[in-house]
């Protein structure tokens, strides 16, 4: 068994409908065929079009399941409303909503216009916001129960981060919202739990943020104890396992999956790996020979 591998068993998602917000690409797409392997149906979303027509019609020839393409700008309350109702004209009801839909610059702060940092916050947590909203109010009002919402967040959400600021403010906001609706709306039978990704590197997302060979000078790798970044169907599996029904008694947490990368820069000493055996050596002695006078 490796963790490359799928981990729930066929059929975990059968019966289930899931609305996958920026599903056209990268972790979004990954997560979402492994929703249809499961059994599921899904509806994927973002702005563009044609990019998530080729995205369900190549999903849906790779597992035989049935994958809805949707144009959403999640910026805009009146456009998550009528995707929601295409949806449930689709499917007839949806049980999952997974906002995903994020964006991201990396940048000096006093680099960014008013502008650029409100394009962030409004994709971020304006969408998760208005999706959830969405989508909440529909269930509480048909008193539809068992549904889960499961927001991605980052671990900056609640360490912060120079450089990303719009995003680290908008995911903290998404974080805060996970929790606080965790506890408000379990009454009407919602779940609400969210993943902190680590380095899960997408082709492009990760052109975007690190043009050119920028991204072969940072290597993220580096940054992890366990010496790697993440492969899409570990996130997948976790993804998978929070919104099927094995999952009924977890409410209100967020899952970092990271590979020990938000501790190694949270501890003060942990720089010290870079220290080599021989000096190691060296200070040992040094401390005994103290304690010895």
């Amino acid at each position: 068994m490796k963790y490359t591998d799928k981990m729930l068993r066929d059929g975990a998602l059968k019966g289930k409908n899931i609305v996958v917000t920026g599903g056209g690409s990268g972790l979004g797409k990954a997560m979402t065929k492994y929703f249809l392997e499961l059994g599921a149906k899904v509806a994927i979303t973002s702005r563009n079009l044609e990019k998530l027509q080729n995205t369900a019609k190549e999903l849906e020839e790779e597992t035989g399941g049935t994958c809805l393409a949707l144009q959403c700008d999640v910026r805009h309350y009146d456009q998550v409303e009528a995707m929601r109702d295409q949806v449930i004209q689709e499917f007839g009801t949806v049980d999952i909503l997974l906002n995903n839909a994020a964006g991201n610059f990396i940048s000096p702060t006093e680099r960014l216009s008013a502008n650029a940092f409100d394009t962030i916050i409004d994709i971020v947590l304006k969408g998760t916001k208005n999706c959830t909203l969405a989508f909440g109010k529909h269930w509480i009002d048909t008193k539809y129960q068992n549904t889960v919402v499961l927001n991605i967040v980052t671990t900056y959400a609640w360490t912060g981060s120079a450089y990303v600021v719009p995003s680290a403010s908008a995911k903290a906001g998404v974080l805060a919202m996970t929790r606080s609706l965790a506890v408000e709306w379990a009454k009407y039978g919602m779940r609400f739990n969210a993943i902190a990704p680590g380095p899960f590197p997408t082709k492009g997302a990760w052109d975007r943020l690190l043009p050119g060979d920028l991204k072969d000078k940072f290597d993220l790798s580096k940054q992890v104890p366990l010496n790697r970044v993440g492969d899409h169907q570990e996130l997948a599996n976790l993804a998978a396992y929070l919104v099927s029904d094995f999952s009924a008694y977890v409410n209100g947490e967020v899952i970092t999956i990271d590979g020990g990368e938000w501790i190694k820069g949270a501890g003060q000493f942990n720089l010290l790996e870079a220290i080599p055996e021989s000096m190691w050596d060296q200070l040992e002695a040094m401390i005994r020979a103290k304690k010895s006078k």
